[in-house]
């Protein structure tokens, strides 16, 4: 119900249960919880949340809503593995996400969207009040206004609308969405691992930090642990002798250029 797909670093997990729309069964659930444990054990540094069209996630199956196979605390497991997963995580939505859908987004450290993208929370629709820390995410990408735009009062953004009103970070063409979001996630997955998970950790706790005297200390303790470790010296002398060895070849090109002009 999940594929799973190592690259260079970086997984690609994919909710494949088109057949249900990928709607958040127990058993898709437990799939994503489980592909995303195995995804870091395997020793990724970053994930990549896709899924098979033609619906990005159709919320909570509501066959299980009328006859739960499980407490409603089971049902998030997947989406909780992936929120508190300590590498970066990058949702890439090119279809409708719907419900408690779109609770899967949320939990991503970054939202890559297509214009095909809906995000549709209409759990008051159904009769079900919003669940998950699915109010609380929302609030926290939009703001108070926005989610009671979209929750109280059954608002839908595109991708484009998403991005403006910050649910996502970018509103990319279908045909480049999975690419560009790979690309995020390389490009974490390459930077020093123990580094990023500590960037993560501190972006997280800064968000109940309520004076910037309290960030600047939270920051410095990450940042004196930063430049302690092994390594961290040779790490800035190297990437200051690429950065001279560059400035000099540029000079010694544009030396060459004028006098062979």
């Amino acid at each position: 119900m999940v594929a799973t797909e190592l690259r260079d670093g970086y997984a690609v997990l994919t909710l494949d249960d088109p057949a249900h729309r990928n709607a958040l069964s127990l058993e898709l659930s437990d799939a994503l919880a489980a592909a995303v444990t195995a995804a870091l054990e395997a020793g990724v540094g970053a994930i990549v949340l896709a899924a098979s069209p033609p619906v990005f996630c159709a919320g909570g199956n509501l066959d299980d809503l009328i006859t739960p196979k499980a407490p409603l605390r089971d049902v998030y497991a997947g989406m909780l593995t992936i929120a508190n997963a300590p590498v970066p995580t990058v949702a890439a939505v090119g279809a409708p996400a719907i419900g408690a859908g779109v609770n899967l987004p949320l939990a991503c450290d970054v939202v890559l969207a297509s214009p095909s993208a809906t995000f549709d929370p209409r759990f008051l629709d159904v009769g079900i009040h919003p669940g998950g820390g699915h109010l609380w995410r929302l609030a926290h990408r939009v703001g108070p206004q926005g989610a009671a735009a979209l929750v109280l009062c059954g608002d839908r953004l595109n991708g484009e609308e998403a991005a403006a009103a910050g649910l996502a970070w970018r509103c990319v063409p279908d045909a480049e969405l999975l690419d560009r979001a790979c690309a995020l996630a390389a490009r974490a997955a390459g930077r020093q691992r123990d580094l990023v998970a500590r960037a993560k950790e501190t972006l997280r706790a800064s968000l109940a930090v309520t004076s910037s005297d309290d960030a600047v200390e939270l920051e410095l303790t990450a940042q004196e642990w930063s430049v302690a470790r092994p390594g961290f010296a040779d790490h800035v002398r190297a990437l200051r002798d690429s950065l001279r060895a560059a400035k000099a070849a540029r000079t010694a090109e544009a030396d060459r250029r004028r006098q062979g002009g």
